[in-house]
């Protein structure tokens, strides 16, 4: 499989690379990134993507990938609105648009929230815009669209990427999946869930957190 993953540098996107980079399965992991990463695997090749309202740099890369991980995302607390939006709903409209331009077809895994409100009216931004990018979606004409919703995303180590409340909530995990456990998922157990998705064929489906622990939980034989 040819796996197209965006994010890669984020928690979830991340957590999705090093799952492709355990399977066998994954016979070419491209990543398009707005910075370079160090690689050494052979199987990666990387993207430059400076703005992705502008994917068209991505056009040979969706061609020929079997399946696209869209794990771009950022925390509300860290722009301002218009940047959330820009991030959460813009970007992947346009991406959405792009793969129906060069790859109707693909397998688009896209990496959404729990709570993602479809009817567009929560009080909650992060549910509002994430339904708002679903809807979009869905109503792109993608034949082969998975979409998963995560709830509190446990990493296995320290991001230091992540934002301050985000660091802030980290002792507070235990407790919480003691409480409640299927609220948290594992960082590395979405990274393996997010990519069985990518060849999973059941166009339309919606996976939540609880799915997405079960999906992720065994680890590959490939």
């Amino acid at each position: 499989m040819k796996v197209l993953i965006t994010g890669a540098t984020g928690l979830i996107g991340s957590a999705v690379l090093q799952a492709a980079l355990a399977s066998q399965d994954c016979t070419e992991i491209i990543l398009a990134l707005r910075q370079p990463i160090p690689a050494a695997d052979p199987r990666i090749s990387q993207v430059l993507v400076k703005d992705f309202l502008e994917p068209e740099v991505l056009a040979e890369s969706i061609r020929k990938a079997d399946a696209l991980i869209w794990c771009v995302g950022i925390s509300q607390t860290q722009v301002s609105r218009a940047e959330y939006e820009k991030v959460t709903f813009q970007f992947t409209n346009a991406i959405a648009r792009a793969c129906m331009d060069y790859h109707p077809d693909i397998q688009f895994v896209f990496v959404s929230g729990d709570g993602a409100d479809r009817t567009e009216k929560s009080s909650t931004l992060f549910k509002r815009l994430k339904g708002r990018a679903e809807n979009a979606l869905l109503q792109s004409g993608l034949q082969n669209l998975i979409i998963a919703r995560p709830d509190a995303v446990r990493p296995r180590g320290k991001n230091k990427r992540a934002p301050f409340a985000y660091k802030l909530a980290y002792p507070f995990f235990p407790l919480v999946e003691w409480l409640a456990p299927n609220k948290i998922i594992w960082s590395d157990v979405l990274g393996r869930a997010l990519l069985k998705l990518a060849q999973t064929k059941e166009p339309g489906a919606t996976f939540e957190n609880r799915e997405l622990r079960i999906l992720g939980a065994a680890k590959s034989n490939s």
